[in-house]
């Protein structure tokens, strides 16, 4: 995760000596950010909820249960079925990438003014993966001596709410991984949310060391180990998630994941000033508004404390 923190942090100008290839998409409001959303297989799968203000609520609607009732033939006795209504109060902060091109860049380079939608696309996907990292570990309350403290305090991520609201099992001093802390994970979630849309949310190292564990078990003891079980422990999918530590395993309906965008994201471009002149270069900056929610913190759960070796 270390080399993902450039959502507000300055980059260097890029020179002469940063070349890359490829092509920018338009980069309207919204197919901005459509281009965010498509950076990661995580960012593709929650919610994403776009607002014209910068803090609202968004609505919550439901149904209740065992609601059917007798019927009699010509009768009304009065009773209806209702839903139930709800809201998350959303507060989005304001978070930027700015960076700069030479001009000699975009003259010397083979691509010329392609090379500047090349970058341009580059920095969206970034945008893309710095808001999944946030999504996941931001944390408000970071200390400032963390090196990544700028970063990670813009916003309350997903691990920080279910490690303060959702379902915690713990396997520190335990040992090792073993099916066991999937089957608690799972029996921690009220049954009216384990309705099939559960995923494991895990780092890919943490995927492979699950997939080593299996084979040792084999190795060891001989027998077969069922070959969903490798990438559906109890039955649940897996999603692998570079952004997440390998300590840690979420468990939750990805839907169950909102993360807030405003209309506002904008790209702006400078050329032409002064500075811009002087110094023969362009600036730009994105400008967004971003925040993360779980619509049901009730229906997830956290596997936490697995041991060094699992990702060492």
């Amino acid at each position: 995760m270390n080399g993902n923190r450039t959502i507000v942090s300055k980059a260097g100008t890029i020179t002469t000596g940063t070349m890359t290839s490829g092509l920018m998409q338009p980069y309207q409001a919204k197919k901005f950010l459509q281009q965010t959303f498509d950076a990661t297989p995580l960012s593709q799968a929650i919610r994403h909820e776009i607002r014209d203000e910068k803090s609202g609520e968004i609505d919550k609607i439901g149904i209740g249960r065992r609601m059917l009732r007798g019927k009699t033939e010509n009768v009304d006795d009065g009773y209806r079925g209702s839903v139930k209504f709800g809201s998350i109060h959303y507060e989005t902060s304001a978070v930027r990438l700015p960076w700069e091109i030479t001009e000699d860049t975009l003259r010397q380079n083979i691509e010329r003014e392609n090379v500047e939608n090349t970058i341009t696309n580059l920095m969206t996907k970034q945008i893309g993966v710095d808001s999944e990292d946030l999504l996941i570990n931001g944390d408000e309350g970071a200390s400032e001596s963390d090196p990544d403290y700028e970063f990670l305090k813009l916003n309350t991520g997903i691990k920080k709410m279910i490690l303060d609201g959702g379902h915690v099992v713990d396997v520190s001093g335990t040992g090792g991984m073993d099916l066991e802390m999937f089957y608690k994970a799972v029996a921690s979630i009220p049954n009216r949310f384990n309705n099939g849309n559960l995923r494991w949310l895990m780092s890919p190292t943490t995927a492979q060391q699950w997939e080593l564990f299996l084979l040792e078990k084999i190795t060891e003891k001989g027998g077969a180990v069922p070959q969903e079980l490798y990438k559906s422990p109890v039955a649940i999918p897996s999603m692998q998630v570079p952004g997440l530590s390998n300590d840690t395993i979420i468990l939750s309906e990805p839907k169950n994941i909102i993360q807030v965008n405003t209309y506002n994201m904008r790209l702006r471009k400078d050329a032409a000033s002064k500075d811009a002149i002087m110094q023969d270069k362009r600036f730009y900056v994105v400008h967004f508004d971003f925040d993360v929610l779980l619509e049901e913190l009730e229906a997830t759960a956290i596997i936490t404390g697995l041991p060094e070796y699992v990702f060492s």
